[in-house]
């Protein structure tokens, strides 16, 4: 692998030509990469299958394998997105806030690639995919630094990507890859800011730690979620169980599945033991606060409770694990969420629109859900394609990161020998 520097130098070079191209040639490299990626597929298979082995034997958690693992159905998934991502807008060259200046001067933004993207990120990896296709859609270079649970994986994928870079006229280093476990290349990388233009860390609070207080890089943290879903005194509960069941099953390994379920003290002895039986299905361990506990523990599957701990409101559980709490009313699940959310994803289940409203307006979390699953805060359900991440800061971006979301803009003013007087 090359120094830092050298890979910093090559992809400002290679964003310089990135910035240059159309629409149709982005499309036609993603439709490229898209091809080269069947092509090799089993071969990014049987390199994904010796990152597994390696992480169970070292005692990877399920939660971590799961994001780990590639197979033939999910690595035809993102080849999917990739050439769905063709057909996405192309935000790069979007004139917009135009107007004319009373002495004639014509201003307007005009939206750009941001330059050079590092992206951190832990066993996933999807998201070189999702990365790749992004940066390539809107103009970017971008290095990457995938855990080093996911070596092999990312070196036999960033091999693809390049691949097809090149056989399409463009540079390798567009798509370059940190493959050395080396942790101290890490905080090289967080200093390389005489390349790098934008860092986003996925992984946990740790590491969005380290990169806030090391980083001479702009940062945009995000992936960390403590989701909430509140269940009013007037929602519909065979929905609501659905939508339970849903955004903590269904895909428990990942961001936006949820971690504490409050429940309005007025239904919780009727629904409490209807969601235990309901995610008693599927193996769900409940941690349940005082009063849900008094509820749970006199149910049919009082064996999956247990008595929740100090802490563990605090908890992105990424597993078969759920936070159950009776709150008194909308006032005080507001003040929960407040107290213990990471500003992901947080629901409401409600038929009354004045507490679906009043929530809407007081829990800023990048995505707020009114009767839905916290499962749809992601890119491609919400119609931009793939991401980079969730972002849950406030500033440049909030939610998915998709295309949009990896341009800034400069102003074009066009002028007919204006001087200022």
């Amino acid at each position: 692998m090359p120094s830092l520097q050298i890979m910093g130098q090559a992809a400002k070079v290679a964003a310089r030509q990135l910035a240059n191209l159309s629409t149709r040639q982005k499309n036609r490299a993603l439709l490229a990469m898209a091809a080269e990626l069947e092509r090799n597929a089993a071969a990014i298979l049987i390199a994904n299958q010796e990152d597994v082995e390696r992480g169970r034997t070292d005692g990877l958690s399920e939660a971590l394998l799961d994001r780990l693992t590639l197979n033939e159905s999910r690595l035809a998934a993102l080849i999917a997105d990739t050439r769905r991502v063709v057909d996405l807008p192309d935000p790069v060259g979007e004139e917009f806030a135009a107007r004319q200046l009373p002495n004639g001067l014509r201003l307007s933004k005009r939206r750009i690639p941001i330059g050079v993207l590092a992206v951190i990120y832990e066993a996933r990896p999807n998201v070189t995919i999702d990365i790749a296709t992004l940066s390539l859609k809107t103009g970017n270079a971008v290095i990457l630094r995938g855990g080093s649970e996911t070596r092999h994986s990312n070196i036999a994928l960033v091999a693809v990507i390049q691949q097809a870079l090149e056989k399409q006229g463009l540079p390798a280093a567009a798509v370059q890859a940190i493959t050395d476990p080396d942790r101290a290349l890490v905080r090289e990388l967080l200093r390389l800011d005489e390349y790098v233009d934008m860092l986003i860390p996925r992984g946990g609070a740790e590491l969005h730690r380290l990169c806030r207080q090391e980083s001479s890089i702009p940062v945009i943290t995000g992936g960390i979620g403590i989701c909430h879903i509140f269940v009013d005194e007037t929602a519909d509960q065979a929905k609501a169980l659905a939508i339970i069941e849903n955004s903590k099953v269904q895909r428990p390994s990942v961001c936006n599945a949820l971690d504490t379920l409050l429940v309005h003290e007025k239904i919780a002895a009727e629904f409490l033991p209807a969601a235990a039986a309901r995610l008693a299905q599927h193996q769900v361990e409940l941690r349940a606060a005082a009063a849900a506990l008094e509820i749970l523990q006199k149910g049919e599957y009082h064996e999956w409770v247990r008595p929740a701990g100090p802490d563990d409101f605090d908890q992105e559980w990424l597993a078969l694990i759920l936070g159950v709490k009776v709150v008194a009313g909308l006032d005080e699940a507001i003040e929960h969420i407040h107290r213990h959310s990471t500003e992901h994803s947080d629901a409401i289940l409600t038929n009354d629109w004045t507490n679906a409203t009043r929530f809407v307006n007081e829990i800023n979390a990048s995505a707020v859900f009114v009767n839905a699953s916290t499962r749809f805060n992601d890119g491609g359900q919400f119609g931009l394609g793939a991401e980079v991440a969730v972002s849950t800061q406030k500033l440049h971006a909030r939610g998915p990161m998709g295309l949009t979301e990896l341009t800034t803009y400069k102003w074009v003013c066009l002028g007919d020998g204006h001087v200022r007087p």
